[in-house]
């Protein structure tokens, strides 16, 4: 069955955080105004995420992106939506060094693009600075699990929760950024049955990304959804349409008609009066 959600009002973080044990919170990302325009239409939250690194400027990992960067995406994303929440990610270095540099990091990404809220990557050890963070405006969404800002120190985009004393330290996290103040928690990359042990450890709604189908919400890349991005496919992307093909051929059509003369025919170019 194909169930749409009607975009009527925006939503706010408010209303994400109000959806808890709710109808499932639907996230996905957008980096551009087109992108966005089309999310708008199904999603509860759109995502400015610093995946844009790998996604739009084909870097390998999400490191190396900057606050202006994402700010100007998130201009363009807040600017196209009507009725999403639009949050915005921060990016690695912007924030990890103080609470102060996280707040004048984030306070520019509020005013500069016109979102919703931030997110930041961290567990327990960044909980300082998110309740600094809300305690002076500025809504927060957490990101625990796996943490891609991270990936120098985790060895790669692995799996989280296998080690030992992985289970109860990602529940400290999971405590730590709610009582912090977060109003949605991203969980990423763990094992199913810890997703689950999060999820009901939450008093604000879970966002699952290779997490379960237990928690309040499923997030993923637009372009993996749509097949856009090939570089590789994540065990939990599951690609709902394969647009590469068609690009392709449809910029392989358009070059063939231009070096056999069939592109402009008559009807896209301008005649003149006839003598």
């Amino acid at each position: 069955m194909n169930v749409q959600k009607k975009a009527t009002q925006k939503l706010t973080c408010q209303s994400i955080r109000a959806m808890k044990l709710g109808t499932p919170i639907v996230a996905l990302t957008a980096y551009t105004a087109p992108i966005a325009k089309l999310v708008d239409e199904v999603a509860d939250f759109i995502l400015v995420g610093d995946s844009l690194a790998m996604t739009i400027y084909g870097d390998d990992s999400t490191v190396g992106i900057d606050l202006d960067t994402m700010i100007r995406h998130g201009h363009a994303v807040a600017r196209a939506c009507n009725h999403a929440c639009i949050v915005v990610d921060l990016p690695f270095g912007f924030y990890q060094k103080s609470p102060e540099q996280a707040f004048e990091s984030a306070s520019r990404v509020l005013r500069e693009t016109g979102c919703d809220a931030i997110k930041l990557e961290g567990g327990a050890e960044m909980a300082e600075t998110v309740k600094f963070l809300t305690e002076r405006g500025v809504p927060v969404m957490g990101h625990i699990g796996l943490t891609p800002q991270a990936i120098n120190m985790l060895g790669g985009f692995k799996t989280q929760g296998k080690e030992d004393g992985a289970r109860q330290r990602l529940l400290e996290d999971a405590k730590a950024m709610d009582a912090a103040g977060c109003f949605a928690v991203v969980i990423e990359g763990v094992l199913e049955d810890i997703a689950v042990e999060l999820h009901e450890a939450l008093s604000v709604p879970s966002i699952g990304i290779g997490a379960s189908v237990a928690c309040d919400g499923q997030i993923l890349v637009t372009d993996d959804v749509i097949g856009m991005f090939d570089a590789f496919k994540p065990k939990f992307v599951k690609r709902y349409a394969q647009i590469l093909p068609t690009l392709r051929g449809a910029l392989e059509t358009y070059a063939d008609e231009v070096r056999t003369r069939t592109f402009p025919s008559d009807e896209y170019v301008f005649k003149g009066p006839q003598k």
